[in-house]
C-alpha cells in the first residue's frame, strides 16, 4: 500500500509552457482501466494529436484564460498526480448536447487521478480549485457528466458534494448508455 503521507501536493493552474506535461497526462489518463467510460477519446485519437493541438490545448485552459481552466496537482517528486478542467458555459447558450444552459456554470471534464495517487483526498482538493476558479468568474453551480456505469467516479464525486441532479444524457459513443449530471450548487 503507498505511504500517501510522503506525498504533499501543489495544486496549481497549468502555464500553457506546459503543453508537453498537459499531453503527457491526458495520455495516462486514457489509458486507465475505466477510460472508456471516462473520456471520449481513446488514446488512439489523441497520441496522433499534432503539438499544436496540445500547445491550443494548454492556451486555453492554462493560466490566463477566462474561458477555461486545468487544475493539476503536482507531488513533491514533480510527478502530475491529477488534473481536474472547469469550462465556463453561459447562460442562453446551449450546451455540448444541445440543452440549453440556464444559468451561468462551471462544467468539470478531464477529471483523472493517478491510482497510486487515489484515495487520499487529492480529487477534493482539485475539485475545491476547480470550483473555486469557477464561483470568482461568477458561475451559479458547477456540473459534470459520469457515465451511468463508472461507479468509482460517482462515488469520488460523491465525496467531493456533487449530487445527482436528475438529467441524464445519451453517451456520444453508444446512444444505447447514458451519462449521469451531477452537480454542486451554492446559493449565489
Amino acid at each position: 500500500m503507498l505511504d500517501r503521507m510522503r506525498y504533499d501536493y501543489d495544486i496549481r493552474s497549468i502555464d500553457p509552457e506546459e503543453w508537453a506535461e498537459v499531453k503527457q497526462l491526458r495520455l495516462d489518463a486514457l489509458r486507465d482501466p475505466d477510460a472508456h467510460l471516462a473520456f471520449l477519446e481513446t488514446y488512439e485519437e489523441a497520441v496522433a494529436r499534432t503539438d499544436a493541438f496540445w500547445q491550443d490545448r494548454a492556451v486555453g485552459s492554462g493560466a490566463g484564460s477566462t474561458a477555461a481552466r486545468q487544475f493539476i496537482a503536482e507531488a513533491s517528486d514533480g510527478v502530475w498526480a491529477g488534473s481536474v478542467t472547469v469550462l465556463i458555459e453561459e447562460a442562453g447558450t446551449k450546451d455540448w448536447a444541445g440543452l440549453a444552459v440556464e444559468r451561468r456554470q462551471g462544467h468539470v471534464v478531464g477529471v483523472y487521478v493517478r491510482p497510486e495517487h487515489r484515495g487520499n483526498g487529492l480529487i477534493k482538493a482539485l475539485f475545491e480549485a476547480g470550483v473555486g476558479w469557477a464561483r470568482e468568474r461568477g458561475a451559479e453551480r458547477v456540473r459534470l457528466l459520469v457515465h451511468e456505469d463508472n461507479a468509482r467516479a460517482q462515488g469520488a464525486y460523491r465525496k467531493a458534494g456533487f449530487v445527482p441532479s436528475g438529467v441524464t444524457v445519451p453517451f456520444v459513443k453508444d446512444g444505447a448508455q447514458n451519462e449521469l449530471e451531477f452537480v454542486l450548487e451554492w446559493r449565489p
